[in-house]
């Protein structure tokens, strides 16, 4: 934990984006029917109505309709479909 708060002032007196030095997931989404996730680990379960992907501080979960994984490379993934709801967890909640 400590570690993690001297990482975050490092980058808060240096400047830098704080999804470089943490490496930080970034999630930008377009609407309810398009979500970029960038900075993740990887695909943890993938169904048309779940999406569930594992970043550093833990898992990013994607519930909705019709979601399919339009494409995904080492750094960056685009999630489309009808989107209800994003959730962050930690990684200490069950899945």
């Amino acid at each position: 934990m400590e570690r993690e708060q001297l990482r975050e002032r490092l980058a808060s007196a240096a400047s830098m984006p704080k999804d470089v030095t943490l490496k930080a997931a970034v999630v930008t989404a377009l609407g309810n029917f398009e979500v970029c996730i960038g900075n993740y680990r990887g695909i943890m379960e993938y169904t048309e109505n779940l999406v569930r992907v594992q970043t550093k501080g833990g898992q990013i979960r994607l519930t909705g309709s019709g979601l399919q994984v339009k494409y995904y490379t080492g750094d960056e993934m685009k999630i489309t479909g009808r989107i209800e709801m994003i959730r962050f967890a930690d990684g200490r909640e069950e899945t």
